[in-house]
């Protein structure tokens, strides 16, 4: 067994139209953005389980990949584990100290429709 193995895969949460939001949104960011996002995820994969600074649990089930981008932004990417897997529910650029209810609200019922 390697030393360098993952210890989960990351997989994207898809919607029943097949869309995946997380993917999605990504793609929308600027290239040095998504690479500092995927390495965090990276770190998560491989050395989970794993704690702050780069990921935190939010209860029930739910966690958060943490990351500064450039100029200091920060984005947060939700995941849920299932079996070996986490899952990338919902992305978004934080503006606020404060998670907005919104964008946990999105996460939880995603949550919700991958325990179904």
């Amino acid at each position: 067994m390697s030393l360098f193995q993952k210890k989960l895969e990351a997989k994207f949460y898809s919607l029943s139209s097949g869309k995946e939001p997380v993917k999605e949104w990504l793609k929308e960011l600027h290239k040095d953005d998504r690479h500092t996002i995927g390495l965090d995820i990276k770190t998560i994969e491989f050395g989970w389980p794993i704690g702050m600074p780069v990921c935190r649990p939010l209860g029930q089930g739910l966690y958060e990949v943490r990351s500064t981008l450039k100029n200091r932004t920060i984005a947060r990417v939700f995941f849920c584990m299932e079996e070996n897997f986490m899952i990338l529910l919902h992305g978004f650029i934080k503006k606020t100290q404060k998670t907005p209810e919104k964008e946990l609200e999105i996460a939880y019922k995603r949550l919700k429709e991958t325990k179904k």
